[in-house]
């Protein structure tokens, strides 16, 4: 063990790293000391510095590889290692599965004390780079300056920056060239607006001060080729037209050009009106039916619509909860935390009556749209907070649910929820969760009146931490 006279900081030697932890980290351990380190590779063994330091666990960065995991792969993304969105890039996409699976089973045995011996092998994502269908970026006063940054960057050089933002800074934006995760032009419509921007010397947004021009890029895609791009700014100026101009001649694939004015304090767009400038106020996203003999099923997205970020996956993943429904033409089948009701309306064909409910009052619009454009006429969509919608009078209004499938936030469900579906007791509870941790403490409690029968782990985030997982659990 050494200490680091410069840093004052202690750095521990050989230290091998053993497993994939929370927050997209690994795990090594020294001693009874458990070290929580970034952007390394289970099997690598490295000399460790660390940041910050508690009783049982530390938290510390590699700052010497002595020996190179097996379980590597090299790094597609030349931001890797300070961008923090992709943070197993560099495991190998096999290895990255199985440290998926790993977790589902771990969360849900350890917290829910839940058989898992019928837990299905997780299902990969056939594509792993270039799957996503929305990016969001950033314009920032203060980019992220790396030690070498800080030590070359001369007194008053621009620091604007304009990408992804930092994680635990809430300030700090990394100014990126380039990203894999959304095909072109993805990257060519970021970078000709940073040209475009330093040109024509328009301000970039400063948090703390709430001054500049320029905020927010979204950019949203389908599979057919559609694309919306929202340029959000934090004030009214001339100069805004002329910029949508140029990007509209630049980029003539853009479908739907839209901007927003947002002077508030925060960047949540669902309460600002988002202005359609050129084309399109949506675009169209097409779903394969579940069986053979029904329809496709078309999406309209709005500037506000929520819609998986991985298309594909988001296929997979709902059939596969429609497989576990086993659905039937009698039943009536409740969707919980609906969204913009795509599950909803890619299981209305199946089944009797669909009743939907969420929060979002935008979101019902897109819902009830949706099944408009579908021609679908057997689904009921409801807005409002869960835990005082879904009530005993509610139920006796809308039918008692066979099927039963709820999709919450990252939190789960609310306690006064998981009461009210023991108490209605639909045959079959088919619980979709993006956290393990907190489907675990759910399903715990839901154990009282059902058993689980199937999971099924679907991975929708490659060289993420992340992990989707559906529950199948029936009536005792």
């Amino acid at each position: 063990m050494k200490l680091n006279k410069q840093r004052r900081q202690e750095i521990i030697e050989n230290v091998e790293v053993i497993d994939a932890g929370a927050e997209g980290n690994s795990v090594a351990k020294h001693n009874d000391l458990v070290i929580f380190i970034p952007f390394v590779v289970p099997g690598d063994i490295v000399d460790v510095q660390i940041l910050k330091k508690k009783k049982n666990f530390a938290e510390g960065k590699a700052i010497n590889f002595r020996h190179y995991s097996d379980k590597r792969t090299e790094q597609k993304c030349p931001h890797f290692g300070l961008c923090g969105g992709c943070k197993w890039q560099t495991m190998q996409y096999e290895d990255q599965l199985f440290f998926k699976n790993k977790q589902v089973i771990d969360n849900l045995q350890r917290i829910g004390h839940i058989d898992c011996s019928k837990a299905e092998k997780i299902i990969g994502s056939e594509k792993t780079f270039f799957y996503r269908n929305k990016l969001e970026f950033t314009f920032s006063t203060k980019r992220w300056l790396s030690e070498e940054d800080i030590k070359t960057l001369e007194r008053g050089t621009n620091k604007n920056g304009f990408g992804f933002h930092v994680p635990s800074f809430f300030d700090k934006v990394l100014d990126i060239n380039y990203c894999a995760l959304q095909r072109e032009p993805s990257n060519l419509i970021r970078n000709f607006i940073k040209d475009y921007s330093q040109e024509k010397q328009l301000s970039y947004y400063n948090i703390r001060e709430h001054i500049g021009l320029l905020r927010n890029l979204i950019i949203r895609t389908t599979s057919h080729e559609e694309m919306m791009l929202i340029l959000v700014f934090a004030e009214e100026s001339q100069e805004i037209f002329p910029m949508l101009d140029a990007i509209a001649k630049e980029f003539p694939q853009i479908t739907s050009l839209m901007y927003a004015i947002n002077t508030k304090f925060n960047d949540t767009l669902f309460d600002q009106d988002i202005i359609c400038y050129k084309g399109k106020d949506h675009i169209i996203e097409f779903m394969p039916p579940f069986k053979e003999g029904k329809e496709t099923l078309k999406f309209k997205i709005g500037p506000k619509s929520f819609y998986q970020t991985n298309s594909e996956q988001a296929y997979i993943l709902y059939s596969k909860a429609a497989e576990l429904a086993d659905l039937k033409e009698e039943d009536i089948l409740y969707d919980l935390y609906t969204g913009t009701g795509t599950i909803a309306n890619f299981v209305a064909p199946y089944v009797k009556k669909v009743v939907a409910i969420e929060s979002i009052e935008e979101a019902i619009t897109d819902a009830k749209v949706n099944s408009k454009e579908n021609n679908i006429n057997n689904t009921h969509f409801f807005a409002g907070d869960m835990a005082k919608i879904l009530n005993e009078n509610f139920v006796k209004e809308n039918g008692k649910p066979d099927i039963i499938i709820t999709d919450p936030p990252r939190a789960g469900m609310h306690p006064s929820v998981v009461e009210q579906l023991l108490n209605i007791e639909a045959k079959k509870i088919i619980y979709i969760s993006c956290n393990p941790a907190t489907q675990a403490r759910d399903v715990n409690m839901l154990m009282e009146k059902y058993s689980v029968n199937k999971i099924q782990p679907v991975d929708m985030f490659p060289h993420t931490q992340h992990v989707e997982n559906i529950i199948e659990l029936c009536l005792k």
